[in-house]
């Protein structure tokens, strides 16, 4: 005889209303000590991130350092070519003329930048590669671009437990509870 597995969640999806209720369930959320939880909102609240316990990221340093890299290379691929590998001697001028080469060092800067921001916010603050995400699974998320306020916990939180965390979030009267199947 074949034994049926339980249904794994995902975690527990709470709606709320308004804004307020909902930047209220997130301070509630972040003082009981909820690590994996996330708010989603139709429009961007002030405080929201703060409200929830969100970090500071450290895409920016990422950026920067990648940036500067990307000068460092501009400027060598160049020193490299004029004055190691081929130089000529054009207008009188020295093989180290670094201000003639400031587009491209400043070129090489955006780039290296660009790719910084975009390889680090998709791979590191998103968690991409991931296809879907299973909140889109609750009929009611739908409403979150619309009209209404979502707060998530996951069931990878170290403090979940269902029926306590359901009790947890019921207590914040929000319109709704839903379980977030995996």
């Amino acid at each position: 005889m074949e034994t049926v597995k339980p249904n794994p969640i995902h975690g527990l999806l709470a709606q709320f209303t308004t804004p307020e209720a909902l930047l209220e369930a997130c301070e509630r959320v972040r003082d009981a000590g909820y690590k994996r939880a996330e708010a989603y909102a139709p429009f961007p609240i002030h405080g929201l991130s703060e409200a929830i316990g969100h970090k500071k990221t450290k895409v920016p340093l990422l950026i920067f350092c990648f940036g500067a890299i990307g000068c460092f290379v501009g400027f060598y691929m160049q020193y490299f070519a004029n004055v190691i590998h081929y130089p000529l001697n054009i207008g009188g001028r020295p093989y180290n003329s670094w201000p003639y080469w400031i587009p491209i060092m400043f070129e090489c800067t955006v780039l290296f930048s660009v790719q910084a921001a975009v390889w680090g916010a998709v791979i590191g603050l998103n968690g991409l590669p991931r296809p879907y995400n299973p909140l889109f699974n609750v009929p009611s998320f739908s409403l979150a671009s619309q009209d209404r306020f979502f707060i998530e916990i996951e069931s990878a939180d170290p403090k979940f437990d269902l029926e306590q965390t359901r009790k947890f979030l019921e207590d914040m009267h929000p319109a709704e509870v839903a379980v977030v199947p995996a």
